[in-house]
């Protein structure tokens, strides 16, 4: 989670002040940029996007419970 804030704001404010201010190593978030996706995580990734798909199609209609 502190990782992925860095990820999204590291073009505001430099990488090592985030870290600092975090509470996190830098070395460590260069060490999970680096880490390949999980398997899980490209799964559930495809499948949210096929959710927001059959949403998108339903005129945003469709609750958890049909989709």
């Amino acid at each position: 989670m502190r990782y992925a804030f860095i990820q999204d704001n590291q073009h505001i404010w430099p990488v090592r002040r985030l870290c600092s201010t975090l509470d996190v190593h830098h070395s460590g978030y260069y060490a999970w940029l680096k880490q390949p996706t999980s398997k899980t995580a490209k799964k559930r990734q495809q499948l949210s996007g096929l959710i927001k798909q059959f949403w998108l199609e339903s005129g945003g209609v469709y609750g958890y419970r049909k989709i």
